[in-house]
């Protein structure tokens, strides 16, 4: 008798959502997909695609569940994969009335949850209970853009149940996504998270004229202050040059897909932040996440010069020019 498969769901409904609900539909009969907005689900239901992002990639309707209803959608699913902006986390789980006990979670967001100041994995812990057995994470190098052209791209699928992060392997792993498995839940997290400051610092200096000589250094400097910063939170044996983390790193800092490199890059021809988020369709996670790492590195002690600059940029108005220019003299 083979074993029922458990039932999936995404919940959000921008371009990683989109791109996730993509990869699942080749090997799952059944994606739950749960969006906040009604008119977007009922565009979907009648033209097969999401009409705000990365439109071009069609569904079989007959193999979604939609819903507006978050509590319907928790009821539904075994496994939930959460791709809702961090800033919008705990707007949307504070309409829960379904527990979410038994649930396995799955986070693809990539952000702190700005109020508490806590990654995804370790929110859903503190503030819902969900043992760490039960909590994963869903990491690059993959942007959407290129899962919906069907690009060779790869996943890292974490869990300290290496079982769980197999079975969501599975559900993921197709002809154009490779995936791999980590147990470095709390790692790969805070990769994810901090690798989105530094695609900003990489956009800044473009805005600013530097050239890829600099951006070289940059990102040389950023993989180390990754590494010092990540062993202050969580300790453990990890390779920082793994795709989870290195590959992460590189293709969010150089690609014309990273949002956070644009937004980045936007500061550094003068734009102001408001302007930037104003002109940007998405949500940059590289701007919460900088307050929230600085936050914690003031705390833990870690040497994060690039850190520092992006966030005196974006939260003490520094003028770019000369912030760049005191942290090229810091850079080796």
């Amino acid at each position: 008798m083979t074993k029922k498969q458990p039932k999936i769901a995404v919940f959000g409904g921008g371009s990683w959502a989109t791109a996730i609900v993509k990869m699942l539909s080749e090997n799952v009969n059944e994606i739950g997909w749960y969006m906040r907005s009604e008119s977007v689900l009922d565009h979907i239901k009648q033209n097969q695609h999401n009409p705000k992002y990365i439109s071009s990639v069609e569904f079989d309707i007959n193999q979604l569940f939609l819903s507006n209803k978050i509590n319907e959608m928790v009821s539904y699913a075994d496994y939930l994969i959460f791709a809702v902006p961090s800033a919008f986390l705990k707007e949307e789980l504070e309409k829960l009335t379904t527990s979410l006990e038994g649930k396995v979670i799955f986070s693809a967001i990539k952000g702190i949850e700005p109020e508490s100041g806590l990654i995804v994995g370790e929110y859903f812990h503190k503030k819902y209970n969900i043992p760490y057995d039960n909590i994963g994470v869903i990491t690059g190098p993959c942007h959407a853009e290129e899962v919906a052209l069907e690009r060779l791209s790869y996943l890292t699928l974490a869990c300290s149940d290496e079982s769980k992060a197999k079975l969501m392997s599975s559900f993921l792993k197709s002809r154009y996504i490779n995936t791999k498995t980590s147990d470095d839940i709390v790692g790969t997290e805070y990769a994810a998270v901090l690798k989105n400051i530094y695609a900003m610092a990489a956009g800044m200096a473009h805005g600013l004229g530097y050239g890829d000589n600099f951006q070289a250094v940059l990102m040389s400097n950023a993989i180390r202050e990754m590494k010092r910063f990540i062993k202050k939170v969580h300790k453990m044996k990890r390779n920082i040059n793994n795709s989870a983390y290195l590959g992460d790193l590189l293709v969010t800092g150089y690609s014309t897909f990273s949002r956070n490199r644009m937004f980045g890059n936007m500061i550094g021809k003068g734009y102001t932040v408001k302007s930037a988020m104003m002109e940007m369709s998405m949500v940059a996670e590289g701007y919460y996440a900088t307050k929230s790492a600085y936050k914690i590195k003031q705390k833990n002690g870690a040497k994060t010069p690039i850190i520092d600059t992006v966030y005196k940029i974006l939260y003490e108005n520094k003028d770019p020019k000369i912030e760049f220019l005191k942290l090229s003299e810091r850079l080796d």
